[in-house]
């Protein structure tokens, strides 16, 4: 069995509060107490002070007790606890040694990579769990340490941190790997949200399982998935789409493959990218489309825009986003099957006016309307003709 002890101010009258608080560790029905910790670090409760350990204790019993301290198996007794060595301490929980949270006494965690999810901007969205982890791991690898420690200084957390990102994460997999291989315990972070989204580990990941390590999920935050939840679009099928390429034909050309989708799609934008982004996504997934733009979510400006594609084009000409920026699309929606031939016309010419190609214009037009690339395309020779 173990106590947590605390002295109560209202019953010990004027004390230091460092020699207040003590964790004895505690066989029942034993004559005598040994003190394991000290000096402790103090929190404050409406009863008193109770100690703060990483050790977790799940309470299970409140019982009143009382006894005093002996230091036992000490050759000095520290200077903190002289005075405290005669007082009487009250026994306000009491838990089976069992009931510790971690994997093994004392919070060592067992070996294994943790994938541990972080805040992307409100620091308190960190986990119980997650601080845990990464109060205990062996070692902690993130993708930008500077950025990574403040999280960590937050809570007090004196991790070993290194860096892994895209430039070294093939260069240090091994390393991590013999890590494991010694029984370390590894806590991979991002910079915010969810490692391995739109970011490098998925070859360590996959080494890791491949060499029968376990690999260990630590559920967090994640931007894509709030911005979806708060988009007020559907929900029921997505797709994440992440990045889109930074060059424009490509860019397109993804879009493109995207056009015919029914569900909703997800995108991660620079906010330096994102008026281009949205006017291409204009142009190819139809400029009435409706869009929520979210940004700096959790964050003290976050901002969610909801409009059309064409809206939001207008929208951010004028000013331009700051911040990380998501972006949520609604899915596209199944054109009648009678489309007249001047409507064709209308749309490959607003495309062709935008600078798009007679071959281009005719292939979006045709994913837009639901229409023969041929029309489409017969379309488009028509006004070229008829520009000449």
């Amino acid at each position: 069995m173990s106590l947590l002890l605390y002295a109560d101010p209202q019953k010990q009258g004027e004390c230091d509060e460092a020699d207040m608080s003590v964790l004895i560790r505690f066989t029942w029905r034993a004559s005598c107490f040994q003190a394991v910790s000290g000096p402790p670090c103090l929190q404050h409760y409406s009863t008193g002070y109770k100690i703060s350990t990483t050790r977790q204790l799940r309470c299970k019993h409140v019982q009143s007790h009382s006894a005093s301290i002996h230091f036992l198996g000490r050759q000095a007794v520290p200077h903190w606890a002289q005075q405290v060595r005669s007082r009487s301490f009250s026994a306000v929980e009491l838990t089976e040694a069992s009931d510790l949270t971690a994997s093994r006494a004392d919070d060592v965690l067992a070996p294994g990579l943790y994938l541990v999810g972080t805040p992307i901007g409100n620091l308190e969205d960190l986990s119980v769990r997650a601080l845990k982890i990464l109060q205990n791991a062996t070692v902690t690898l993130a993708e930008d340490t500077r950025h990574s420690r403040k999280l960590l200084n937050h809570y007090g957390i004196k991790s070993h941190l290194y860096s892994f990102h895209q430039h070294n994460e093939h260069s240090k997999q091994n390393k991590v790997l013999e890590q494991l291989s010694q029984g370390a315990s590894v806590a991979v972070i991002s910079d915010a949200g969810m490692p391995l989204i739109s970011d490098p580990g998925s070859g360590l990941v996959a080494a890791a399982a491949a060499a029968g390590y376990p690999v260990v999920p630590i559920a967090g935050p994640s931007a894509f998935l709030l911005a979806l939840v708060a988009s007020g679009l559907s929900s029921t099928k997505f797709t994440f789409v992440g990045f889109l390429s930074d060059k424009p034909k490509h860019r397109q050309q993804e879009l493109q493959d995207l056009a015919d989708l029914a569900h909703t799609l997800v995108f991660y934008v620079p906010p330096h990218d994102l008026l281009d982004v949205l006017w291409d996504a204009a142009q190819v997934l139809g400029a009435e489309r409706r869009c929520v733009v979210a940004r700096e979510l959790t964050k003290v400006h976050e901002q969610l825009v909801r409009c059309t594609l064409s809206q939001a084009v207008s929208i951010y000409t004028q000013t331009p986003a700051k911040g990380e920026v998501t972006l949520v699309v609604d899915g596209a929606t199944h054109v009648a099957d009678e489309v007249t031939a001047e409507e064709v016309k209308v749309q490959v010419a607003a495309l062709m006016s935008s600078g798009q190609s007679t071959s281009s214009a005719a292939k979006i037009a045709s994913k837009q309307l639901g229409v023969p690339r041929r029309q489409a395309y017969a379309a488009a020779l028509g006004i070229q003709r008829d520009k000449e």
